[in-house]
Protein backbone atom coordinates (compact mmCIF):
# COMPACT_ATOMS: atom_id res chain seq x y z
CA UNK A 1 0.00 0.00 0.00
CA UNK A 2 1.39 3.54 -1.02
CA UNK A 3 0.78 4.83 2.50
CA UNK A 4 3.07 2.05 3.90
CA UNK A 5 6.08 2.83 2.13
CA UNK A 6 5.94 6.73 2.49
CA UNK A 7 5.77 5.02 6.35
CA UNK A 8 8.74 3.20 5.30
CA UNK A 9 10.59 5.87 4.01
CA UNK A 10 12.86 8.62 5.72
CA UNK A 11 15.56 10.77 4.99
CA UNK A 12 18.55 8.64 5.76
CA UNK A 13 21.60 10.18 7.39
CA UNK A 14 24.09 7.27 6.22
CA UNK A 15 23.78 5.85 2.83
CA UNK A 16 25.88 1.99 2.40
CA UNK A 17 28.05 2.41 -0.83
CA UNK A 18 28.26 -1.08 -1.41
CA UNK A 19 24.83 -1.03 -2.35
CA UNK A 20 23.81 1.31 -5.19
CA UNK A 21 20.05 2.21 -6.32
CA UNK A 22 18.82 0.20 -9.07
CA UNK A 23 19.00 1.93 -12.32
CA UNK A 24 15.96 0.70 -13.16
CA UNK A 25 14.16 2.76 -10.79
CA UNK A 26 16.49 5.91 -10.64
CA UNK A 27 15.00 5.94 -14.11
CA UNK A 28 11.36 5.81 -13.08
CA UNK A 29 12.12 8.19 -9.80
CA UNK A 30 13.33 10.48 -13.14
CA UNK A 31 10.26 10.09 -15.26
CA UNK A 32 8.31 10.61 -12.18
CA UNK A 33 9.99 14.37 -12.36
CA UNK A 34 9.61 14.58 -15.79
CA UNK A 35 5.51 13.76 -15.23
CA UNK A 36 5.52 16.82 -12.13
CA UNK A 37 3.09 19.29 -12.96
CA UNK A 38 3.97 22.92 -12.68
CA UNK A 39 2.37 25.93 -12.92
CA UNK A 40 1.23 26.81 -16.77
CA UNK A 41 2.92 23.83 -17.78
CA UNK A 42 6.23 25.23 -18.13
CA UNK A 43 8.44 23.05 -15.97
CA UNK A 44 10.82 26.08 -15.31
CA UNK A 45 14.07 23.48 -13.82
CA UNK A 46 16.49 21.22 -15.00
CA UNK A 47 17.59 18.52 -13.18
CA UNK A 48 20.92 17.07 -13.26
CA UNK A 49 21.61 13.11 -12.60
CA UNK A 50 25.33 12.56 -10.82
CA UNK A 51 26.94 9.70 -10.76
CA UNK A 52 30.50 10.91 -11.11
CA UNK A 53 32.32 10.48 -8.16
CA UNK A 54 35.06 12.93 -8.28
CA UNK A 55 32.19 15.81 -8.62
CA UNK A 56 29.94 14.20 -6.30
CA UNK A 57 33.37 14.81 -4.16
CA UNK A 58 33.48 18.42 -5.08
CA UNK A 59 29.76 18.95 -4.37
CA UNK A 60 30.21 17.11 -0.81
CA UNK A 61 32.71 19.83 0.44
CA UNK A 62 30.19 22.21 -1.20
CA UNK A 63 27.49 20.40 1.17
CA UNK A 64 29.16 21.01 4.69
CA UNK A 65 30.94 17.07 4.27
CA UNK A 66 27.36 15.44 4.10
CA UNK A 67 28.45 12.13 3.41
CA UNK A 68 25.25 10.70 1.79
CA UNK A 69 26.35 12.58 -1.29
CA UNK A 70 29.53 10.36 -1.70
CA UNK A 71 27.87 7.18 -0.03
CA UNK A 72 24.89 7.07 -2.37
CA UNK A 73 24.98 6.14 -5.69
CA UNK A 74 22.93 9.07 -7.39
CA UNK A 75 22.91 12.67 -6.53
CA UNK A 76 19.85 14.58 -7.94
CA UNK A 77 20.41 18.55 -8.27
CA UNK A 78 17.29 20.37 -9.21
CA UNK A 79 18.16 23.85 -10.51
CA UNK A 80 15.29 26.63 -11.67
CA UNK A 81 15.60 28.73 -14.15
CA UNK A 82 16.95 32.32 -13.31
CA UNK A 83 14.09 34.09 -15.09
CA UNK A 84 11.73 33.98 -17.64
CA UNK A 85 11.75 35.37 -20.38
CA UNK A 86 10.01 35.12 -24.35
CA UNK A 87 12.66 32.44 -25.72
CA UNK A 88 12.34 30.19 -23.01
CA UNK A 89 7.40 30.75 -22.94
CA UNK A 90 8.19 30.75 -26.79
CA UNK A 91 9.60 27.35 -26.59
CA UNK A 92 6.72 25.88 -24.12
CA UNK A 93 4.42 27.24 -26.57
CA UNK A 94 6.07 25.74 -29.53
CA UNK A 95 6.36 22.59 -28.28
CA UNK A 96 2.59 22.66 -27.05
CA UNK A 97 2.03 23.36 -30.39
CA UNK A 98 3.62 20.63 -32.20
CA UNK A 99 1.97 17.73 -30.12
CA UNK A 100 -1.57 19.37 -30.00
CA UNK A 101 -1.82 20.21 -33.49
CA UNK A 102 -4.89 23.00 -33.79
CA UNK A 103 -4.27 24.51 -30.78
CA UNK A 104 -1.93 27.10 -31.49
CA UNK A 105 -4.13 29.92 -31.45
CA UNK A 106 -5.27 29.46 -28.02
CA UNK A 107 -1.87 28.66 -27.00
CA UNK A 108 -0.82 31.95 -28.18
CA UNK A 109 -3.27 33.71 -26.35
CA UNK A 110 -2.87 32.41 -23.21
CA UNK A 111 0.91 32.76 -22.91
CA UNK A 112 0.61 36.28 -23.93
CA UNK A 113 -1.24 37.20 -21.39
CA UNK A 114 1.29 34.89 -18.94
CA UNK A 115 4.21 36.84 -21.10
CA UNK A 116 2.57 40.07 -19.86
CA UNK A 117 2.38 39.19 -15.97
CA UNK A 118 5.92 37.13 -16.07
CA UNK A 119 8.00 39.53 -17.92
CA UNK A 120 7.07 42.45 -16.24
CA UNK A 121 8.16 41.05 -12.46
CA UNK A 122 12.00 41.26 -11.22
CA UNK A 123 14.45 38.30 -11.71
CA UNK A 124 14.21 37.43 -8.32
CA UNK A 125 10.64 37.12 -8.02
CA UNK A 126 10.55 34.62 -11.28
CA UNK A 127 13.09 32.99 -9.96
CA UNK A 128 11.25 32.10 -7.00
CA UNK A 129 8.29 30.78 -8.87
CA UNK A 130 10.44 28.91 -10.65
CA UNK A 131 12.05 27.50 -7.28
CA UNK A 132 8.68 26.33 -6.15
CA UNK A 133 8.02 24.17 -9.21
CA UNK A 134 11.18 22.10 -7.95
CA UNK A 135 9.43 21.24 -4.87
CA UNK A 136 6.45 20.10 -6.78
CA UNK A 137 9.05 17.90 -8.90
CA UNK A 138 10.99 17.03 -5.13
CA UNK A 139 7.65 15.82 -3.85
CA UNK A 140 7.24 13.66 -6.91
CA UNK A 141 10.87 11.83 -6.35
CA UNK A 142 10.33 11.47 -2.84
CA UNK A 143 7.13 9.44 -3.54
CA UNK A 144 8.17 8.13 -6.18
CA UNK A 145 11.43 6.47 -4.71
CA UNK A 146 9.50 5.29 -1.82
CA UNK A 147 6.91 3.69 -3.70
CA UNK A 148 10.01 1.68 -5.45
CA UNK A 149 11.89 1.41 -2.34
CA UNK A 150 14.75 3.46 -2.86
CA UNK A 151 16.36 5.01 -0.26
CA UNK A 152 16.83 8.50 -0.48
CA UNK A 153 17.72 12.36 1.54
CA UNK A 154 16.46 15.13 0.21
CA UNK A 155 19.00 18.37 0.85
CA UNK A 156 18.66 22.32 1.25
CA UNK A 157 22.50 21.98 3.85
CA UNK A 158 24.78 22.85 0.87
CA UNK A 159 26.15 26.38 -0.76
CA UNK A 160 24.08 27.03 -3.68
CA UNK A 161 26.80 29.75 -5.05
CA UNK A 162 29.14 26.94 -4.64
CA UNK A 163 26.74 24.57 -6.81
CA UNK A 164 26.33 26.76 -9.39
CA UNK A 165 29.74 27.44 -10.15
CA UNK A 166 31.17 23.46 -9.68
CA UNK A 167 27.95 22.73 -12.33
CA UNK A 168 28.19 25.68 -14.35
CA UNK A 169 24.86 26.87 -13.70
CA UNK A 170 25.22 30.49 -14.82
CA UNK A 171 26.21 29.94 -18.25
CA UNK A 172 23.11 28.24 -18.28
CA UNK A 173 20.34 30.87 -16.87
CA UNK A 174 20.10 28.01 -14.21
CA UNK A 175 20.30 28.24 -10.06
CA UNK A 176 20.46 25.14 -7.55
CA UNK A 177 17.64 25.21 -4.98
CA UNK A 178 17.56 21.30 -3.44
CA UNK A 179 19.08 18.05 -4.05
CA UNK A 180 17.63 14.10 -3.42
CA UNK A 181 20.89 11.26 -2.82
CA UNK A 182 19.34 8.17 -3.77
CA UNK A 183 21.09 4.99 -2.62
CA UNK A 184 20.02 2.64 -0.03
CA UNK A 185 20.19 2.73 3.45
CA UNK A 186 22.87 1.61 5.98
CA UNK A 187 20.81 0.11 8.80
CA UNK A 188 23.75 -0.45 11.20
CA UNK A 189 25.14 2.51 10.79
CA UNK A 190 22.16 4.97 10.76
CA UNK A 191 20.91 6.15 13.82
CA UNK A 192 17.71 7.22 12.59
CA UNK A 193 17.02 4.07 10.71
CA UNK A 194 15.14 2.58 13.85
CA UNK A 195 13.23 4.98 15.45
CA UNK A 196 9.63 5.54 14.86
CA UNK A 197 8.53 8.16 12.41
CA UNK A 198 7.12 11.14 14.02
CA UNK A 199 4.84 13.42 11.94
CA UNK A 200 2.09 15.62 13.68
CA UNK A 201 -1.50 14.12 14.24
CA UNK A 202 -3.94 14.74 11.44
CA UNK A 203 -6.58 16.87 13.95
CA UNK A 204 -3.55 19.67 14.63
CA UNK A 205 -2.93 19.85 11.18
CA UNK A 206 -5.45 19.24 9.11
CA UNK A 207 -9.04 21.48 9.07
CA UNK A 208 -12.22 19.67 6.85
CA UNK A 209 -14.90 22.69 5.99
CA UNK A 210 -17.82 21.02 4.70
Amino acid sequence: MFLDKLDWRYAAKKMDPSKPADEAKVAQIVEAIRMTPTSSGLQPFHLFVIRNKDLREKLKAASFGQEQITDGSHLLVFAAYDNYDDARIDAVVDHHAAERPGTREALDAYYSRLKSLYLSRDGHENFEHAARQVYIALGFALAAAAELEVDSTPMEGFDPAQFDAILGLEDKGLKSVVALVLGTRDVEGDWLASLKKVRKPAYEMVTDLN
